[in-house]
């Protein structure tokens, strides 16, 4: 019988729940402060897409190596360390002083950002044993993110309305204080038993494979077929033959690429993967519309994303209910059918009918989207073994985060190729003017407050008509793409059960509760609770 969690777990569980909030704010205020930033600091439109989206391939690259690293350390040893260097880095970038320094920060707040995951979903899972106290436990935590996602556009809105853009980094700061005071009274330490041996090489080979192969789209999008870029994608391609390759000898794989074999696993990291890829490129082209186009400050563009993130967290609350009765396959893909109606929505948004229609649209996206974010983790867990439910919880964040920086990369520069394709510029504009307008739509809303009236206007007018083109351009591909997974879903998932037919999560993963990995008594939070044996790294649904 397992021992009930306290009071002590669930203060500690408010404490891990800051760090779910903090990763989750980080991704949605710098959406908004990328307008304010990237005129302050001379940001060309590449370095946009790497100040905005470098945060989320580092966090991916990195989030099974933490997971491996803290079953050795110990997961709260970690997690403070990640606390710190996210702190840290959450200062350098609000006092960055180019693209590069900036760019950097983004890059040490991802790595620490990895720290934080794996720890915060093994720490809940070792500190509540109960599986109805676990499943409210990990309820709690998904509200915490949901939370970050709600204040995010708010907070961020009001400091960029009133501060400069580096103090929407400055948020996080007194939380990840308060982690560093609570954690060590309130959080039991925990190592695996029999934890993985990390393959350093394994690590270097993931970021090799993924960031030369970005490199080379943003800059085939940017300058063409010149000879580097294909360089870039053919090397970084090849470096991923060589992890698949090297991941299939291992005895510890960073990666095991045979649970790719089990279809109800690939499918929902699939799905989960295409669906934060859209979603991602889609925020981006949005938050930017609400302030370009339509000309709103921060804040109230913050505002006017909040029914979309009230319609996100509305979905994730009633999928799992929904869950009980039908069909993952069937709930999953109509989901996915009021996603690609949001989409579709978004391309009759145009340069001069207000916001309403944009936010409907994507609200309607976030909507379609609750039930494959919500279920996806326990597809994806309940499909592994047993002894793989740890690695399994960890690939299915890293299909998410990467799909979702793959996404703001591979989209991103496809929106920005139309919008450089479709410019018109005016007749007389000055040469610098016009090579800031054909950069990215905010060079251009730079270089008309240094022109006259009407010439200002005629160049506004042509950069948002082009950059809303663009939208509409992005949302069709992802409509489309959206269309065919749904369809996948629906065919692969059809035979998964819904939950009500399971009569416990032993049946779902076909294991006792409890093995492999021990919690080490250590402090105030060393209660017998805290000496439970864990599970698994993810959250049953």
């Amino acid at each position: 019988m397992n021992v009930k969690a306290g009071r002590r777990e669930w203060v500690g569980l408010a404490v891990l729940a800051l760090a779910s909030l903090l990763v989750s704010l980080d991704v949605f205020v710098m959406l908004l402060a990328l307008p304010h930033l990237a005129e302050d600091l001379g940001a060309t439109g590449t370095e946009q897409l790497w100040i905005t989206d470098i945060y989320g391939f580092v966090l991916a690259g990195f989030l099974v190596t933490m997971g491996t690293l803290g079953d050795r350390v110990g997961r709260r040893r970690l997690l403070l360390i990640g606390a710190a260097a996210f702190g840290a880095a959450s200062v350098v970038a609000a006092y960055s002083t180019s693209p590069g320094m900036l760019i950097a920060a983004r890059a040490l707040l991802g790595l620490a950002g990895a720290t934080l995951a794996p720890s915060t979903l093994a720490l809940i899972s070792g500190m509540f044993a109960d599986a109805r106290q676990r499943a409210l436990a990990f309820a709690i935590w998904l509200a915490a993110f949901m939370g970050g996602a709600t204040l995010g556009p708010i907070a961020g809105g009001a400091m960029l309305e009133h501060f400069w853009w580096g103090s929407a980094f400055l948020l996080g700061v007194p939380a990840m204080l308060l982690l560093l005071v609570l954690g060590p009274m309130l959080l039991p330490e925990q190592k695996a038993v029999r934890a993985a041996r990390l393959d350093p090489l394994s690590v270097v080979l993931s970021l090799a494979a993924i960031l030369p192969v970005v490199y080379g789209l943003k800059e085939i999008a940017k300058s063409g077929w010149q000879p580097v870029p294909p360089a870039a994608l053919v090397l970084g391609a090849a470096v991923a033959v060589v992890f698949a390759r090297r991941q299939r000898r291992l005895a510890d794989p960073l990666l095991d690429l045979r649970l790719f074999a089990r279809r109800s696993f690939s499918t929902a990291v699939g799905g989960m993967m295409a669906a934060t890829l859209l979603m991602g490129a889609m925020m981006l082209f949005i938050t930017q519309h609400l302030q370009l186009v339509e000309g709103l400050t921060p804040l109230t563009a913050g505002l006017w994303m909040l029914p979309a993130v009230a319609a996100n967290g509305a979905g994730f609350l009633v999928s799992p209910l929904l869950a009980r009765r039908i069909r993952p396959a069937y709930l999953i893909g109509g989901g996915l059918l009021l996603s690609i109606a949001g989409l579709l929505l978004l391309t009759r948004v145009d340069t001069v009918s207000g916001p309403v229609t944009l936010v409907a649209g994507f609200a309607l996206m976030n909507l379609g989207a609750g039930p494959l974010v919500t279920l996806s983790t326990d597809l994806v867990v309940g499909a592994a073994p047993p002894e793989k439910a740890g690695s399994a919880a960890a690939m299915s964040q890293t299909g998410g985060e990467l799909g979702f920086a793959l996404g703001i990369a591979v989209l991103g520069t496809i929106g920005t190729a139309v919008y450089r394709s479709e410019l018109v510029l005016p007749e007389g504009l000055p040469e610098t003017a016009a090579n800031a307008a054909r950069d990215a739509l905010v060079g251009a809303s730079v270089a008309a407050g240094q022109l006259d009236g009407p010439q200002a206007q005629a160049l506004l007018d042509a950069s948002r008509a082009a950059f809303t083109t663009g939208l509409h351009t992005v949302a069709l591909i992802a409509a489309a793409t959206l269309t065919v997974v749904a369809i996948l879903i629906a065919r692969l998932l059809r035979d998964v059960p819904p939950s009500g037919c399971q009569a416990g999560s032993e049946q779902v993963t076909g294991r006792p509760q409890g093995a492999d990995v021990a919690a080490e008594p250590t402090g105030p939070a060393g209660t017998p609770e805290a000496e439970a044996v864990l599970t698994d790294l993810g959250p049953r649904g």
